[in-house]
């Protein structure tokens, strides 16, 4: 195979790019760095590299994916007041990843997957988890709703409205209907 000259920084976001997108579609074990190497045009040394093991590649992809979901979300201190438009503007943040190619959160594939994935990928899958649920549990906390609520309290909330939006997620993707998902928007109880 022929290198196609490519900077290196472009090499290897095309590298990551590919990975993400496989991952998404088939899984941390669905696909290999020979597959990689094709999709980006290069040889398969040049996959390894940037990644010396699948392992090495796996645990950036699911780095770089949480790292942007939070960016997306930006700073809690200037979410939304409303606890109902916190929750929409996290619905639409993982809706971005079903109406992107109808696949999942990438972290919620490598969760699905943990118990057979390497440390160092299943450790990022879970501080994706750390970080989306600390991101929601300091901005409910600042909201109409959560205001002088007990630490706990919060805490469950925002526990179940991850789990929401993630088996949303499944099910929209199992069913093949993307646009189940907006039926699926987190609420927050009136009590």
């Amino acid at each position: 195979m022929t290198e196609l000259p490519q900077s290196n920084a472009e090499t290897e976001t095309k590298i990551l790019d590919l990975a993400e997108r496989l991952i998404r579609q088939n899984g941390y074990n669905g696909f290999s760095f020979r597959e990689i190497a094709s999709g980006v045009g290069v040889k398969s040394s040049s996959v390894h590299y940037y990644f010396p093991t699948k392992a090495d590649l796996g645990a950036k992809v699911a780095r770089r994916y949480a790292d942007r979901f939070l960016e997306a979300l930006g700073d809690p201190e200037d979410s939304p007041t409303r606890a109902q438009d916190l929750l929409t503007r996290l619905h639409d943040e993982f809706a971005k990843a079903l109406g992107q190619d109808g696949q999942m959160c990438l972290c919620g594939v490598l969760a699905a997957e943990a118990t057979g994935l390497p440390a160092s990928v299943a450790e990022e899958a879970k501080g994706f988890f750390d970080r989306a649920e600390n991101w929601l549990r300091i901005s409910l906390s600042q909201t109409d709703w959560g205001e002088g609520r007990p630490a706990k309290e919060i805490e469950r909330q925002s526990l179940a409205v991850l789990a929401q939006l993630e088996g949303g997620l499944l099910i929209a993707r199992v069913q093949e209907r993307p646009e189940l998902f907006d039926l699926m928007k987190p609420q927050i109880p009136e009590t």
